[in-house]
């Protein structure tokens, strides 16, 4: 049985000095709680700082994204071999960086590509829209967006797949336990049907 794992995307959201407020707020109750494992994943900024702060706990580290080059001309990009030594997490494909950075399932598939070549354990967003859903297109939009994510990888030993309801994401809208639970059984017999291991 796996064990279930909660990942805090702050966003962004929190000066140094906030982040700093939050976890020291929050660290020994989250520390305590056992059932789950934990991710936090603040702003680049505050990356380094927060995994100080949360040394020694059993509370883990991830990023919001990276670039899936390992160095170069890329100004205000972070590469997974920066991430490597900060953290074991990185958010990819997330549905605000495919609506508001025009990432496609092209650029997704090479983050994760580079994500796990860094050894980062990568969490890969997928999910539909409210008209999407609305429409009855869950499956065909989860389908594509991991068929192309997860084109030429074949061992996803170390990648999460989170999947994201977006038309629940700030709109009152709640996915229920059997909508949410549907869909993740259709993602693991999905995985299965392509010979990949999970």
């Amino acid at each position: 049985m796996r064990v279930p794992l909660i990942a805090g995307n702050w966003k962004m959201n929190t000066t140094l000095s906030e982040a700093v407020k939050l976890v020291n707020k929050m660290l020994r109750e989250l520390d305590e709680i056992d059932s789950v494992d934990k991710v936090l994943c603040p702003p680049f900024v505050s990356l380094a700082v927060v995994g100080d702060l949360i040394k020694g706990s059993s509370i883990k580290l991830g990023a919001q994204n990276l670039y899936f080059e390992e160095k170069g001309a890329y100004t205000g990009e972070i590469s997974p071999l920066m991430l490597s030594d900060l953290c074991e997490f990185v958010i990819i494909g997330h549905s605000e960086r495919r609506q508001y950075f025009n990432e496609t399932g092209e650029i997704v598939n090479k983050k994760i590509v580079a994500a796990l070549k860094a050894r980062l354990k990568p969490i890969l967003c997928v999910g539909e829209r409210l008209e999407e859903n609305e429409a009855g297109r869950t499956e065909e939009v989860v389908t594509e967006q991991l068929k192309s994510s997860l084109a030429s990888i074949n061992n996803i030993n170390g990648l999460i797949i989170a999947y994201e309801p977006v038309w629940a994401i700030g709109t009152g809208k709640a996915a229920s336990g059997k909508q949410a639970a549907a869909t993740i059984q259709f993602i693991v017999m999905l995985l299965l049907s392509y010979g990949i291991r999970i």
